[in-house]
């Protein structure tokens, strides 16, 4: 039986930013992260959205002004996004605003898939969890133990 390809979870990620230019932090950090082996980037797209609801893609090897350091990721063009994942994209997007569509690999897990794929496992199912949700989850949780670790008051009548 041959051993199929091994993967991490592929993931996407839509970072809109509030202006029509982009910084350059983010790129960097995800560029580091390549640069670690922690991610394998598939795609990126910079999606526009003007005052007006149009939608527009932004060439990253051609405005690298408007772009900052996500200019530096114009190499990463798998051609898995399509003009129907940039609309898509930008139906959650407010008007007048830039967004960046990253398609990437969670590289770091391959080691754990394929160790699981060769002692018979099989992944079934699996879902991204807004961080968010988690954290207000927890929130709530932590509050709730902190109120029932408080001692309640008592009262004595007629000692």
């Amino acid at each position: 039986m041959a051993t199929p390809d091994v993967h991490g979870p592929i993931d996407f990620l839509l970072i809109e930013f509030s202006a029509d230019r982009l910084t350059g932090g983010g790129a960097q950090a995800m560029l580091d992260l390549v640069d670690k082996g922690i991610v394998t980037l598939y795609d990126v797209l910079v999606v526009g959205k003007d005052d007006d609801g149009s939608v527009y893609a932004v060439d990253l090897a051609e405005n690298v002004e408007q772009l900052g350091g996500f200019a530096e990721l114009a190499w990463v063009r798998s051609g898995l996004l399509s003009d129907e994942d940039m609309h898509e994209a930008a139906s959650a997007m407010e008007p007048g605003t830039l967004a960046v569509l990253i398609v990437y690999e969670n590289t770091w897990a391959v080691p754990f898939v394929a160790a699981t794929h060769e002692a018979g496992g099989e992944l079934i199912a699996g879902a991204r969890i807004p961080a968010q949700d988690v954290m207000d989850v927890l929130d709530a949780l932590e509050a709730t133990d902190a109120a029932e670790a408080q001692p309640l008051a008592t009262t004595t009548a007629g000692a």
